[in-house]
C-alpha cells in the first residue's frame, strides 16, 4: 500500500466559487471538472472539495441534510462521477469534506429526533432538560455567537449546536449514530473518493455530564466564544475510539486517507494533533489553525513544527497558510511584506519546504488578496450578526478569477453569488500565464522543485539558531541535504555561509562567495547542510 498523502500537495476547491458552468452565479461540479487541467498543471497531487452535499446552505454546505446526495446547486451524482474520472485521468486524488459533528436541522434524522422523546432517533442528537428556571443546562457558547443551546418546545428540551442554531450536534455517544455516519463514509469510498477532510474533528464528543466550561483568563477580545476554555464541549478523550473506527473503515480500501481539522489554537491544538495522529490506527494527519494566524515570525513557525515533532514523533502534519475560513495570507501578513507578489512567492517557497503534507487554497497560486466587501454584499452568518467588528469569511470566498477580460473574470456568465472586484480580477490566471515573473509561474516552479527534491518531500528537519527575522532549517534524506532560509521582513539581510554550497531552485537571493544576501521577503535553498551566521 502506498502512502501518497505523506508528501502530497493538496489543492482546496471551494465549489461555490471555482467555476460556474450554467450561468446561475454559483460554481458547480462541471465547472470544477472543466478547470482540473489548471490544478494538474500547477503541480498538485490532490483536490479537496468543500461540501457538495444536499444542504439548505445556512452555512454554505457545512449544514448537511443528506450525507449521500449531491446538492442540485452543484449538479448531479453523474457530474460527480465524471469529476472523479477526469481527476484520476490527470493523476489527481479527490478528497471530500465530511461534516459529521453536526447536521442540518433539515436532515430527516433531526426532524424525527425533535418530534418527541420516544421516537427511534430520539437520542441521535444532544438533548438536555432546562434548569429549574428555564435557562440552558450549562454555560456552553456557540462558535457563531450566543448560547450553544436552542429550545425545542415539542420535547421541552434544549438541543446542542456548537455552530449555528440550524446545525444541531449529533450524539456520537450513541453507537447507532456512529454506525450511520460510517455507512455514509463507506458510500463515498465505494464511489471512488481517495480520502476525507474531517471538519471540526475535535468536536465529535462532549462531556456526558454537561459540566460548565471554565473561563479563559488570557482573552478579552470581541469574540465571546474565546472567553471560555472549551474543555467540556470539545477535545474530549472519547474522540479517539471513534477515530479508530474511522481508520479501520478507510483501511479496508487501498490508498485512502483522512486529514482532520483541529479547531483550536496554541499548545492545545498541537497536543490534539499529536494525539489524533499517533500510531497507525487513528487519523493519517491533522492540521490546526496555528499557521492560519496573523503571527509571522520565525519563532512562531519553528515552534509550531517542533511542537508537533516533539509530541507526535510518529504522527503526520498538514500545513496551510490560507483556507475558506481565514483572511487570505497575502493580506493577513501584508505588514511584513515589501509587496504582495514577493510575499506570495516567499509563502510558496516556505510552505513547500516544511515537513509533511501541504495544502493550497484556490487563488493562492495567483497571490490573491482578501476582497473588501460592504455589508449589503455579505452572506456569512457571523458577519451579518456582528458587523463591522467581525467581518466574516466572505472576503476569502469570492470567485476564482480566470480572465480579467471576461465578465466576472470568467467565473460566470450570470451574476456571481459574491462579487468579483477589480483588485482580485487583476490577478486572473490568463494575465499570469507565460509571465516568468508572475506568482503563478513561481508556484509552478516551486512545486516542481519540491517534487524533484527527496529532502523536501520526505527529509528530516533540523532548525538553525538564527535571530529574527530569519527562519532557517535543514532538510536531509538518504544523502541529499538542503538548507532552507527565509527573510521574514521588509528589510534585506546578509548572512555568512560556512561550507561549500550553491543556490538551487527558484530562489530570491544572491550568493557571493560566503555572503548570502536575502532581499525583502527573500528566500533561498542552498545545497548541503551548511551553517549560517547572522
Amino acid at each position: 500500500m502506498t502512502e501518497w498523502w505523506r508528501d502530497a500537495v493538496i489543492y482546496q476547491i471551494y465549489p461555490r466559487s471555482f467555476q460556474d458552468s450554467n450561468g446561475d452565479g454559483i460554481g458547480d461540479l462541471p465547472g470544477i471538472t472543466r478547470r482540473l487541467d489548471h490544478v494538474a498543471a500547477l503541480g498538485a497531487d490532490a483536490i479537496w472539495l468543500s461540501p457538495i452535499f444536499t444542504s439548505p446552505m445556512k452555512d454554505m454546505g457545512y449544514d448537511v441534510s443528506d450525507y449521500t446526495g449531491i446538492d442540485p446547486l452543484f449538479g448531479t451524482m453523474e457530474d460527480f462521477d465524471a469529476l472523479i474520472a477526469r481527476a484520476h485521468e490527470l493523476g489527481l486524488k479527490v478528497i471530500i469534506d465530511q461534516v459529521i459533528s453536526h447536521s442540518s436541522d433539515k436532515h430527516p434524522w433531526f426532524a424525527e429526533s425533535r418530534a418527541d422523546r420516544t421516537n427511534p432517533k430520539a437520542d441521535w442528537y444532544v438533548w438536555a432538560d432546562p434548569n429549574p428556571d428555564g435557562t440552558p443546562p450549562n454555560n456552553w457558547l456557540a462558535v457563531f455567537g450566543g448560547h450553544a443551546w436552542e429550545w425545542e418546545p415539542r420535547r421541552r428540551q434544549y438541543y446542542l449546536h456548537n455552530f449555528l442554531i440550524q446545525q444541531p450536534d449529533l450524539n456520537l455517544w450513541n453507537p447507532a449514530v456512529q454506525d450511520a455516519l460510517l455507512d455514509t463514509m463507506r458510500f463515498w469510498l465505494e464511489r471512488g473518493v481517495d480520502g476525507f477532510r474531517l471538519d471540526t474533528v475535535n468536536y465529535y464528543f462532549h462531556d456526558d455530564q454537561l459540566r460548565d466550561n471554565p473561563p479563559n483568563p488570557v482573552y478579552d477580545g470581541p469574540d465571546v466564544y474565546a472567553w471560555q476554555r472549551h474543555v467540556q464541549s470539545r477535545n474530549r478523550p472519547e474522540n479517539v475510539a471513534f477515530l479508530k473506527r474511522m481508520r479501520a473503515l478507510t483501511d479496508e480500501f487501498d490508498d485512502r486517507m483522512m486529514v482532520g481539522e483541529v479547531g483550536d489554537n496554541g499548545q492545545t491544538a498541537i497536543d490534539i494533533m499529536a494525539e489524533y495522529t499517533a500510531g497507525t490506527d487513528r487519523l493519517h494527519m491533522c492540521y490546526s489553525f496555528e499557521m492560519l494566524s496573523r503571527t509571522f515570525t520565525a519563532r512562531h513557525f519553528r515552534n509550531t513544527i517542533q511542537g508537533v515533532q516533539k509530541h507526535a514523533p510518529d504522527g503526520h502534519s498538514c500545513w496551510s497558510f490560507s483556507n475558506h475560513d481565514i483572511v487570505r495570507h497575502v493580506t493577513r501578513w501584508a505588514d511584513h511584506a515589501s509587496d504582495p507578489d514577493t510575499l506570495a512567492k516567499q509563502a510558496a517557497a516556505m510552505l513547500s519546504s516544511f515537513p509533511g503534507t501541504i495544502c493550497l487554497y484556490q487563488g493562492e497560486e495567483l497571490g490573491q488578496t482578501e476582497t473588501e466587501l460592504v455589508f449589503e454584499e455579505l452572506t456569512d452568518p457571523p458577519a451579518l450578526r456582528y458587523w463591522p467588528e467581525i467581518k466574516g469569511r466572505d472576503g476569502c470566498r469570492t470567485p476564482m478569477v480566470w480572465d480579467a477580460a471576461q465578465p466576472h473574470a470568467g467565473f460566470t456568465t450570470g451574476e456571481p453569488w459574491l462579487p468579483v472586484k477589480e483588485p482580485q480580477a487583476a490577478r486572473a490566471v490568463a494575465g499570469q500565464q507565460g509571465r516568468n515573473n508572475s506568482v503563478l509561474s513561481a508556484y509552478r516552479a516551486t512545486l516542481a522543485f519540491r517534487k524533484a527534491q527527496p529532502a523536501l518531500r520526505w527529509g528530516k528537519t533540523r532548525f538553525l539558531d538564527l535571530p529574527e527575522p530569519i527562519l532557517g532549517f535543514q532538510r536531509d534524506h538518504q544523502g541529499q541535504a538542503l538548507t532552507c532560509v527565509f527573510n521574514l521582513s521588509k528589510q534585506p539581510v546578509t548572512l555568512t555561509v560556512a561550507g561549500d554550497s550553491e543556490l538551487t531552485g527558484p530562489v530570491l537571493a544572491e550568493l557571493d562567495g560566503d555572503r548570502l544576501t536575502l532581499p525583502a521577503n527573500g528566500h533561498a535553498w542552498l545545497t548541503g547542510a551548511v551553517a549560517l551566521f547572522a
